[in-house]
């Protein structure tokens, strides 16, 4: 290979491990300001350890895996959104992944209140979580 590709690919490499390491350090610290409460939902969420998470409100581990954090982006990389504190805060994976489903996927806040207005009404996370 020549040396200017693999220079390349290097400095791809080291570039998408500086950005990972970034959300995840954006992910903790939005979690963490955010008392590890899901940015729409409310509901607790969990980094590193299902097992104890599944054991303390009763959950299969299946279903616990609904409650993992992750890095939301309130504007959308592919819509110009950075990876910032100010556009980065902390949903677990259910509400995360079912604001992108759809073909036009609500922006953060409305999503916020259809969350929200979903759960006064019983009608949200209905999949074997204990009732949380």
């Amino acid at each position: 290979m020549p040396l200017h590709v693999r220079f390349s690919n290097e400095a791809r490499d080291v570039g998408l491990v500086k950005s990972k390491k970034r959300i995840q350090y954006l992910r903790s610290k939005a979690a963490s300001s955010q008392g590890w409460l899901c940015y729409y939902c409310q509901q607790p969420m969990w980094e590193t350890d299902p097992k104890s998470f599944s054991a303390r409100f009763g959950l299969t581990d299946r279903a616990a895996l609904h409650f993992r954090c992750t890095a939301e982006h309130l504007e959308a990389r592919c819509d110009g959104g950075r990876d910032t504190e100010e556009n980065v805060v902390a949903a677990c994976r259910y509400c995360n992944g079912n604001r992108h489903k759809s073909k036009r996927p609500k922006d953060a806040v409305s999503y916020m209140e259809l969350v929200r207005s979903r759960m006064k009404q019983g009608r949200w996370r209905s999949r074997g979580t204990g009732g949380r």
